[in-house]
């Protein structure tokens, strides 16, 4: 079953453990995914989108120490 809700700067924030400004940092330098729906302005991603993208990004803390 896929997560569909939409998460914002803030719940984003909170799962990968920083502030919101860093969120936003990042996806001013292109490191986060594009927003899977913007609604007045403002951009909100997938559940999934996210924990996709931490999954796969460098430096991913979650898999260090891990044995593949």
């Amino acid at each position: 079953m896929t997560d569909r809700r939409l998460w914002s700067y803030k719940e984003i924030a909170a799962h990968i453990g920083v502030q919101t400004d860093t969120v936003r940092t990042y996806r001013k330098h292109g490191m986060l995914p594009a927003p899977d729906l913007t609604e007045g302005g403002k951009p909100y991603w997938f559940a999934d989108t996210i924990r996709t993208w931490v999954a796969e990004r460098p430096g991913n803390r979650s898999r260090r120490g891990q044995k593949g």
